[in-house]
């Protein structure tokens, strides 16, 4: 039997090289003990000792040849705390010799064990890189003046060495010392230094922990909380080091409360810019009521439309635009962010496809009656960025009551319903559109409906070619539609 003793600290190359010797002198697995060699404790900033260097290639020795997989997943699992990690490896090792490619049997008991392995050292280092947080060492400076900052961390596994370079990438122009039970890495400005020498955590705090709980109290959102999904990526055994820790239970106690106050507000409490442009609005000369009976009559009706909830977060209705008398009315689904600040339909981006598709046609946009089948934008607030919502049938339910007097007002020969939200706001039935896409369909009262594409469809597209391809087949549709208009 042999014993192989190691220093145990996560050093691909030390036990890289013990293990080609054995295998060179034809040492099975089950003959071979692996044991680790255990640090000293301390704490010393000054005390990292210098960078280790690995041993150099054993003489008269032949390298065995492996898959780059095992490179890359050795270089992992030796980071793991599991003391069977050595042997893991090396019987992978022999079997490789025989089978080269035994790496892509998942199925396999023991590449299963090293693939597990490696995550949880993969996750470790993850963690390591969102937790530490370094706080400056009072009094401590370099002689070259720059400030010395310390931060204390408790790994799973040895990964100091594994994630010290990527902290001397992003904080290269502090000096630093990263202490962990499993050892410390210290950066000077010129020198990365490691050792495995395990430490105790220092008695630190700064001013920074105050910014650090101010910062986490303020992007916290309570509508979000998970609380297991948070403690899936903060668990609690990293609170005890984190300053903002000592905030989460009352944040997940009061949040709740906080959610029903958030609810309370966004039902009342418009966007800043809407108080703009209804202030706008009411300085605005006092003008005559429109007679009874017209569209400008029903416009000024639906700006004070109430019927669902979405009236409230939006700007303005966004009402319909056109000739009373226009033989042919184009229903899209709800308008957008610009047409919302706007107050008119079809003047954002999927405007702009819409218009050149009109134009590609021959069909002037003047002589139609354009609207919507939702009269208000419904969103979702990402930050200060309005991300469009579809509408639900509740929402579609309660504005037909607007589309139907229009089309009253208006008796449209031809209607032109662009996306499923529209058309389902017209037949009040469900269809697939792209059965019906394309046909002329005839409606109550004489009128005709042609089924398309709402532009908005085609922005989304991400294949340059298949975007192409379909707005090819929509100006292809608005030209039908141009020739039924003049068949009326």
């Amino acid at each position: 039997m042999r014993r192989v003793v190691l220093d145990g600290c996560g050093d691909f190359d030390e036990w890289r090289e013990a293990a080609r010797g054995l295998l060179a002198s034809g040492v099975a697995p089950g003959q071979v003990e692996w044991r680790d060699r255990q640090g000293e404790n301390g704490f010393d900033f000054d005390g990292v000792d210098g960078a280790i260097s690995p041993p150099g290639p054993a003489a008269g020795v032949l390298q065995p040849t492996v898959p780059k997989g095992f490179i890359e997943l050795a270089q992992a699992v030796i980071c793991h705390s599991d003391p069977a990690r050595y042997a893991v490896l090396y019987r992978l090792l022999w079997r490789l010799q025989a089978d080269r490619r035994l790496l892509e049997l998942a199925s396999d008991a023991e590449v299963a064990r090293a693939q597990l392995m490696a995550k949880s050292v993969r996750r470790d280092a993850h963690k390591m890189i969102a937790f530490v947080r370094f706080k400056e060492v009072p009094g401590a400076s370099s002689p070259g003046g720059r400030r010395r900052f310390a931060a204390w961390f408790e790994p799973d596994h040895h990964i100091v060495a594994r994630v010290a370079p990527f902290f001397q990438r992003r904080f290269t122009d502090m000096d630093w010392l990263i202490a962990t039970p499993k050892g410390a890495a210290s950066w000077d400005g010129d020198l990365l230094q490691l050792d495995a020498v395990p430490r105790v955590k220092p008695d630190l705090a700064d001013d920074a922990d105050e910014l650090w709980r101010t910062y986490y109290a303020s992007i916290f959102n309570p509508a979000r909380l998970k609380v297991k999904a948070m403690q899936a990526e903060m668990p609690k055994k990293y609170w005890r080091n984190l300053p903002e820790a000592a905030l989460i239970p009352g944040m997940i106690a009061n949040a709740e409360a906080r959610m029903l106050e958030m609810a309370r507000k966004a039902a009342t409490e418009p966007q800043p810019y809407h108080h703009r442009i209804r202030e706008a609005a009411a300085r605005a000369p006092g003008q005559a009521a429109a007679p009874a009976g017209t569209l400008a009559a029903l416009n000024a009706e639906a700006m004070a439309c109430t019927r669902c909830p979405l009236h409230a977060p939006a700007t303005q209705t966004v009402f319909g635009e056109g000739p009373q008398d226009a033989a042919v009315m184009i229903v899209g689904e709800q308008p957008g962010d610009m047409e919302d600040l706007a107050g008119r339909p079809f003047v954002g981006p999927a405007g702009k496809v819409f218009d050149a598709a009109l134009a590609a046609a021959g069909i002037d946009r003047a002589g139609l009656y354009l609207t919507n089948a939702v009269k208000h934008f419904k969103y979702e607030l990402r930050g200060k960025r309005r991300i469009h919502q579809r509408p639900n049938t509740g929402e579609v339910q309660h504005c037909r009551f607007w589309l139907s007097r229009e089309i009253e007002l208006v008796q449209p020969k031809l209607v032109v319903a662009m996306g499923a939200t529209a058309l389902s706001a017209l037949t009040e039935t469900r269809h697939k559109l792209a059965d019906i896409r394309g046909e002329p369909i005839a409606m109550k009262g004489g009128r005709m409906l042609f089924v398309t594409v709402h532009p908005s469809y085609l922005l989304r597209i991400p294949d340059e070619g298949k975007r192409a391809e379909e707005v090819e087949r929509f100006h292809r549709d608005m030209g039908e539609v141009g020739r039924l208009a003049a068949a009326i």
